[in-house]
């Protein structure tokens, strides 16, 4: 948003709009330095778009509630929800959208086979899987980056750490992609009823996949959950493994390809921080968290106040659903000067708040920094003349928080 002293920033802004799904963190510098928190009038919702202030709803699970961090940010017409009651869709509490005092046993008891110790041995899986996908392209001179490898990696690698067969990953796969246009989406009409159908269809085959898991036994995520649910039945349902089943690949798959995709956009359109990292691979993993930061997956989240509060300086009534922007956080120049420059030397980046904070920060996030940090080692040391195609333009979903571009071409020589 450009302009102005801030006087109607609320009334403009529109996560679904041309300008915000481009570049959400300059669609809101206007709104972080005079109007850091607003109601908007078209979400009805309080918009927060500075570091410590979403930093302090993230930390504070008494005041500031988890519950609404699911629901739909379009309401479903009555004809998606009768579709849906068909399927007997239950959504209920996962880790992300539950509060105290249930949450913190669930998450100890759930969080163990996702904790990074558990995860690092994973590398040479991870790494011959991305080999793979690079072999079937590598000697074409050209590819889409997001068809051709970061829309496959995480997804596989998600079901493989969930613990889903193998069969059953490419049906999978494509019921995640629309749970987030179901979360985060505008859909409408027709589109709102396809999408509906998928998620019941996702939420049968779900349910369908705990009952194998649990004759079947098995590794991952959801085995070990099962597992739990047995020794502790008053605090794993039924309902909530068919629900993590669910929600679990929406995080493991979108999230990472979106945030993956990011990286490779700052990088190829900074020729020179490309180039630095091809000489020097170890700044990778500095660079996967300052793409994190510069460019995060996960736009903004979702709090509901239990009580009335004032945050930066502002009343926000009791029972107020509030928007929470990770991504103009991740700009604020109080914690990050010059946010706007793409840094891989940054050393600050790590602070980002893309992956969450406090009692809800994200237990998949050494899973995502080890995918990043494969993918962007093999390709600049395989193909250090990666660039984008010429004419190349980026497109993204729409989608108010999911934030990703739809293509990337690139050739070699």
């Amino acid at each position: 948003m450009a302009g102005g002293t801030g006087a109607g920033v609320a009334e403009r802004f529109d996560p679904f709009g041309d300008a915000y799904q481009q570049d959400p963190p300059a669609a809101l510098a206007e709104a972080r330095r005079h109007q850091p928190v607003f109601h908007s009038p078209l979400l009805d919702m309080w918009v927060v778009t500075r570091y410590h202030d979403i930093k302090a709803a993230l930390h504070d699970s008494r005041r500031f509630s988890a519950a609404n961090a699911l629901d739909p940010i379009t309401p479903l017409g009555t004809e998606a929800r009768e579709l849906l009651n068909g399927y007997g869709f239950a959504p209920g509490p996962v880790l992300v959208n539950e509060d105290p005092p249930r949450h913190l046993p669930r998450r100890k008891l759930l969080a163990p086979p996702l904790a990074a110790p558990e995860i690092e041995p994973l590398e040479g899986r991870i790494r011959a899987l991305v080999t793979g996908y690079i072999d079937a392209f590598a000697d074409r001179g050209r590819a889409d980056l997001i068809q051709d490898l970061v829309w496959e990696v995480p997804a596989v690698v998600g079901l493989l750490v969930a613990g889903v067969p193998d069969e059953y990953v490419a049906q999978a796969r494509g019921y995640a992609v629309k749970m987030g246009l179901f979360t985060w989406g505008r859909p409408t009409g027709e589109h709102q009823m396809e999408i509906a159908d998928q998620v019941g269809r996702w939420w049968t085959l779900a349910g369908e996949l705990v009952d194998l898991l649990r004759r079947e036994k098995g590794t991952g995520w959801i085995p070990h959950a099962i597992e739990m649910q047995r020794e502790h039945p008053d605090v794993i349902s039924d309902n909530q493994l068919q629900n993590m089943m669910m929600s679990g690949l929406v995080a493991a798959h979108e999230t990472t390809t979106n945030a993956t995709a990011n990286a490779l956009k700052c990088l190829l359109t900074q020729r020179d921080a490309w180039a630095a990292l091809c000489a020097d691979p170890s700044a990778v993993p500095n660079a996967v968290e300052e793409s994190l930061r510069h460019s995060t997956s996960v736009l903004c989240w979702r709090r509901r106040t239990n009580t009335a509060v004032t945050l930066g300086g502002v009343d926000i009534p009791a029972q107020s659903p509030v928007l929470l922007m990770i991504g103009s956080g991740n700009h604020d120049a109080d914690v990050f000067p010059d946010p706007e420059r793409f840094d891989i030397h940054r050393p600050n980046a790590k602070r980002h708040l893309s992956f969450g904070i406090g009692s809800h920060a994200c237990l998949g996030a050494p899973l995502a920094r080890l995918e990043m940090r494969i993918i962007l080692e093999e390709l600049t040391r395989r193909l250090p003349g990666l660039r984008l195609a010429p004419g190349t333009t980026f497109t993204y979903p729409p989608n108010a928080s999911f934030h990703g571009p739809l293509q990337l071409p690139v050739e070699w020589d």
